[in-house]
């Protein structure tokens, strides 16, 4: 029996390592997970186990290598941003994989930016927010700055989905999606790394740029290894290759995510204080980016609501959207449109509500959801003024929810709203930017599934 041609995807998040392969035609094949435990740095930080991770890798590949059902054709790899690996002149791993939410010294923090033009300035430049350790180039800076010893013995400075790569193909490159992705390196306007970058003598630790449609190394068998992508932009690549029109996805899970590869105006000082920043796509577009803590609000929302209403945690799935409850909804939507200048906070008018006040656990629910997507609709609009956006994808958790997907479509009436879905989407971004490195058939269609909201009588339906 001939061996299925696949192309192999490393997709590694913070907390789940998974690896998928898919056939020609992107459908998943096979699919395994794994969980590793955490360790600790210097400082008592917990941070990623580089050695376990690397041996799962290395474990995983050689495995799959001799399973009689696959021939691998490709190799690529996405993982989560914002995280270095360091290599010494010999290629070895050089201390540990910090923590991006490992706490930044607010004296260092001050330094450079008083050095390198103020917090707003760098911020336009870099499409990055002060988001300190998240901001991965500050990272470097840091290592300079507390440890010298160790800053000095650095040889090359990876970010992780180019580490994955290095891993398997001992090829050392850059990738301009985790360069773009809120590291405070990429001077936006000049396309360019930051001066500061060159300044502080980390540029050149900093490899050469891959672009991401290429190929890092061809092995043996006509293997071919890619070398990597950060994952938001990974996950953006499905939705690119199915649309040419002007769209927005909204990406919801614990964090939603609107992005709109079609917005390519400078960052201002309101949408950087509104937790808005840019991407680059695997083009090197540059890609606007807003950030809710929904996902997060409503799984802590619903415990409430099930303490309250003594229903089971999950009782929120059984919910059915109430037209009259949408309808009064609609009502009050005008007036809290009009408000929507004032600056935007981190939880919607939900935490402050007083539960008492509503007559049933529908009612209550209807309102979170509500407040939720006031809250999403001022986010996501951050992102579509000034485009001919008139397409909105909505993926991830909340597009199974009727009652959310109902009123996005409400607050957005001269534009199309989906839900949208495609099987491990971050995967899929990875495996499709090299798809003419090792497929002959074409891209195929349908990569995404939509169902759109349409509002009827002031009521939406699912078409």
């Amino acid at each position: 029996m001939s061996k299925l041609a696949v192309i192999l995807v490393f997709d590694v998040g913070k907390t789940n390592k998974k690896l998928l392969l898919f056939d020609q035609h992107y459908n998943i094949v096979h699919e395994e997970s794994t969980k590793l435990e955490e360790i600790k740095d210097e400082d008592e930080f917990e941070c990623e186990d580089v050695n376990a991770l690397t041996d799962w890798i290395r474990n995983s590949f050689d495995r799959l290598l001799r399973d009689d059902r696959f021939h691998i054709r490709a190799i690529n790899f996405s993982a989560y941003g914002a995280s270095f690996v360091y290599l010494d002149e010999r290629g070895q791993v050089i201390g540990p994989l910090y923590n991006y939410l490992k706490p930044f010294s607010k004296q260092l923090q001050n330094q450079f930016y008083k050095t390198y033009g103020g917090e707003s300035l760098v911020a336009k430049q870099t499409a990055s927010p002060v988001l300190g350790n998240l901001n991965s180039g500050m990272q470097l800076y840091r290592l300079k700055y507390e440890r010298p010893e160790v800053f000095e013995k650095i040889k090359y400075a990876l970010h992780l989905p180019q580490y994955l790569s290095y891993i398997l193909c001992s090829r050392i490159n850059s990738d301009i999606t985790s360069i773009g992705c809120h590291t405070n390196l990429w001077h936006y306007q000049q396309n360019n790394y930051h001066r500061w970058v060159r300044d502080e003598g980390i540029l050149e630790k900093l490899p050469a740029i891959l672009p991401c449609t290429e190929l890092a190394m061809e092995l043996g068998d006509h293997i071919g290894f890619g070398a990597g992508l950060h994952d938001s932009s990974a996950a953006l690549i499905p939705y690119l290759a199915s649309f040419r029109e002007p769209f927005v996805l909204v990406s919801t899970g614990t964090w939603c995510i609107s992005l709109n590869p079609f917005n390519h105006s400078q960052l201002s000082d309101y949408e950087l204080d509104n937790d808005c920043l840019c991407y680059l796509s695997y083009e090197g577009k540059p890609v606007k980016a807003s950030r809710l803590f929904a996902g997060y609000e409503h799984e802590q929302q619903v415990k409430r609501l099930s303490t309250h209403f003594n229903k089971p945690v999950d009782y929120y799935t059984t919910v059915k959207i109430d037209p009259a409850l949408v309808q009064r909804m609609n009502t009050e939507k005008k007036d809290i449109i009009e408000k929507q200048d004032s600056p935007m906070v981190g939880q919607s008018a939900f935490e402050k509500r007083k539960l008492e006040g509503f007559k049933s656990y529908e009612e209550a629910y209807h309102q979170l959801i509500f407040d939720i997507v006031v809250q999403q609709a001022r986010s996501t609009n951050i992102v579509l003024k000034g485009t001919p956006v008139k397409k909105i994808f909505v993926d991830g958790g909340f597009s199974r929810n009727p009652i959310y997907m109902h009123l996005m479509a409400l607050f957005f009436p001269g534009i199309e709203v989906y839900a949208a879905s495609v099987a491990q989407a971050t995967a899929m971004g990875a495996a499709l930017v090299l798809h003419d490195k090792w497929n002959t058939s074409p891209v195929p269609a349908g990569l995404v599934a939509l169902q759109q909201c349409k509002i009827t009588d002031g009521i939406n339906t699912i078409a």
